[in-house]
């Protein structure tokens, strides 16, 4: 069995891109004990990274929010895209209240 892809979405707006694209792999690895693989970004048209959530080979869960890197506890497909949605909106509300100092 192929990766099977769970779910894709491109979003470009006038000033931001929005992509998420997860896949259900055919097999569980060290790096993906869950047997997911996914990569959600969220940034500008500049090419700044603004949110990203992914499991690359070698590095497993982890997510950027502007230049700074975490790790990230997976627990299901569901709950990623909850918190990737909410670090979007935490972080465009403050961008907002900034503007407005």
């Amino acid at each position: 069995m192929k990766a099977r892809l769970i779910y894709r979405n491109k979003v470009v707006t006038e000033d931001r891109i929005t992509e998420l694209v997860i896949w259900e792999l055919p097999d569980k690895t060290p790096d993906r004990p869950h047997g997911i693989k996914y990569r959600l970004y969220h940034g500008d048209k500049k090419g700044r990274c603004i949110v990203r959530y992914d499991n690359e080979s070698g590095k497993g869960d982890h997510k950027h929010i502007g230049d700074k890197e975490t790790l990230y506890q997976f627990a299901t497909v569901e709950q990623l895209m909850k918190d990737f949605i909410s670090d979007i909106t935490r972080l465009t509300n403050k961008g907002e209240e900034e503007e407005d100092e």
